[in-house]
């Protein structure tokens, strides 16, 4: 019984260190943040598909080609 606990934590430790999933997390954070800009110019949420779909189409590329030029301090 002890073995089935310890597996989702192993689990979730993976994914801590997956660099994928760190990409998701990121990538995630800056939709959320273009919802609430996006939000706030026309006075109502916009809701995530839609912050998703227009980050998508207009940022995506230019923030992804900034994240493998720009190394962190």
């Amino acid at each position: 019984m002890r073995e089935m606990h310890q597996e989702p934590k192993a689990e979730a430790n993976l994914a801590d260190r997956s660099s994928l999933y760190a990409e998701f997390l990121a990538e995630r954070e800056e939709i959320l943040r273009h919802k609430w800009i996006e939000s706030e110019k026309v006075g109502r949420d916009i809701g995530f598909e839609r912050a998703l779909i227009d980050w998508t189409r207009h940022h995506r590329a230019r923030w992804r080609l900034l994240r493998r030029t720009v190394k962190p301090a």
